[in-house]
């Protein structure tokens, strides 16, 4: 795959929720899912300029385990998956 955010944009592809619930029932496909909130970084933008023409860094990097909110990044298919574009902004936390 050949993207690359732009900006403080981050390639994430979400981590999908277990088919199985805490005590052992299995969720059929009819169940409705919430939408994932959790993903792994793929990609990530070379950052945020300033109004003086200077780049702030992104401060995830790949291959983090991100927390993110669930209805700020964009839904793209590439090449039959899913991932997510999302701004920095949208970034909750890093899982460590």
């Amino acid at each position: 795959m050949n993207i690359k955010p732009l900006l403080d944009r981050v390639l994430i592809e979400p981590i999908k929720e277990e088919e199985k619930t805490k005590s052992g029932i299995f969720l059929p496909d009819t169940a409705q899912k919430e939408k994932p909130e959790q993903g792994m970084v793929i990609a990530v933008g070379d950052g945020k300029k300033t109004d003086d023409g200077k780049i702030v860094p992104v401060s995830v990097r790949v291959g983090h385990k991100v927390l993110f909110t669930k209805y700020g990044p964009t839904e793209i298919k590439v090449e039959g998956r899913d991932y997510l574009i999302a701004s920095e902004s949208d970034i909750l936390a890093i899982f460590e």
